[in-house]
């Protein structure tokens, strides 16, 4: 309209219509070139492992599901929940601790952090698996007093509880620092009006300040599940050897076959962790809503707004609302 407008105005006058302007993108050929190269190596890979007749993709594909390698699999699903679990309870707890006003909270929750962050996985789990060495029974009582309830270490302590205890412990370590700094990105400016509107400390915890947290705290809550999940195939250091790793590198030794066993082990755990990835961005987009301008208008990628409520879809349906509530007073 404005080119017609120009074109219009300018006979009326006599003088001649401006040249339109003839954009050309630039030409970036370092883009093409690198596309290229790495798109020829991408396919040498793919060559490779098509062509390669040492990866014995027959021998992969027979014990892909072969019963022990399966039950491998859940006892690595297993271990990776349970410790995720306690490990997110505990560190929820040190997180706290490290927030509180009471000096004996703080420090304990500190000096546990120092250990078990300072000190390798592997050689914690061998510590686990040798606690009924250490301890031959454990007891409850008085100390340097009566004991009330005396256990043997190796009856209640099996190698599982020792696995899954010590990968929690030291993942809850991890753990409590991003909490921490989670619980520290919420603006205190929240507990403070919570707090003036009679709410405890507890409720604010819960209703306030830990569900703005959640958006900083889950991205690398995700990371940390998924590499606790690698990190079970050192669960022979207890030893425990019902997991994934071991169940594959048994049955490779037995039939002078390691590497299309190792194939097998990589697939199942690309395959779970593709899951884990899918599972982490749902649950961003839940605990982001509302704090990504795109998703919130519904303009933005596709899922944008199915990353709302239906109350919030709702209002936004209606019309009754601007996308920018401060637009009107914007100059």
């Amino acid at each position: 309209m404005s080119v017609t407008t120009g074109t219009a105005t300018a006979e009326r006058t006599g003088q001649s219509a401006p040249d339109l302007i003839r954009a050309h993108p630039v030409r970036r050929p370092g883009r093409v070139v690198s596309a290229v190269v790495v798109a020829v190596l991408a396919a040498m890979v793919v060559n490779t492992l098509v062509t390669n007749p040492n990866f014995r993709w027959d021998v992969v594909w027979l014990y892909l599901r072969d019963v022990n390698v399966v039950r491998g699999v859940g006892w690595t699903l297993l271990l990776t929940a349970g410790s995720m679990v306690v490990a997110v309870a505990l560190a929820m707890t040190l997180a706290i601790m490290r927030r509180s006003d009471n000096p004996v909270m703080r420090w304990v929750s500190w000096i546990y952090i120092w250990f078990f962050r300072g000190t390798p996985v592997y050689t914690q789990l061998v510590f686990w698996g040798l606690l009924g060495v250490l301890y031959p029974r454990l007891s409850l009582g008085i100390p340097f007093g009566p004991e009330f309830v005396v256990l043997d270490t190796n009856a209640v302590f099996s190698a599982a509880w020792a696995a899954l205890i010590g990968l929690a412990l030291n993942e809850a370590a991890y753990l409590s620092e991003i909490f921490r700094s989670g619980l520290g990105g919420v603006d205190p400016g929240q507990a403070e009006a919570a707090r003036a509107l009679g709410m405890n400390e507890s409720a604010i915890l819960r209703r306030v300040v830990l569900p703005q947290a959640m958006r900083v705290i889950v991205p690398p809550t995700g990371n940390e599940t998924i590499s606790m999940l690698k990190t079970t195939s050192l669960v022979l250091a207890v030893p425990f050897t019902l997991d994934l790793t071991f169940a594959t590198n048994a049955i490779g030794n037995r039939i002078f076959l390691p590497i299309p066993l190792l194939m097998v082990a990589a697939i199942w755990y690309l395959v779970i962790t593709s899951v884990l990835m899918v599972g982490q961005h749902y649950l961003e987009l839940y605990y982001g809503r509302g704090f990504d301008g795109a998703a919130a208008s519904g303009r933005g990628p596709a899922g944008g707004r199915r990353a709302l409520g239906r109350r919030q879809q709702a209002v936004l349906a209606a019309g009754t609302t601007n996308d920018d509530p401060f637009l009107e007073y914007t100059p």
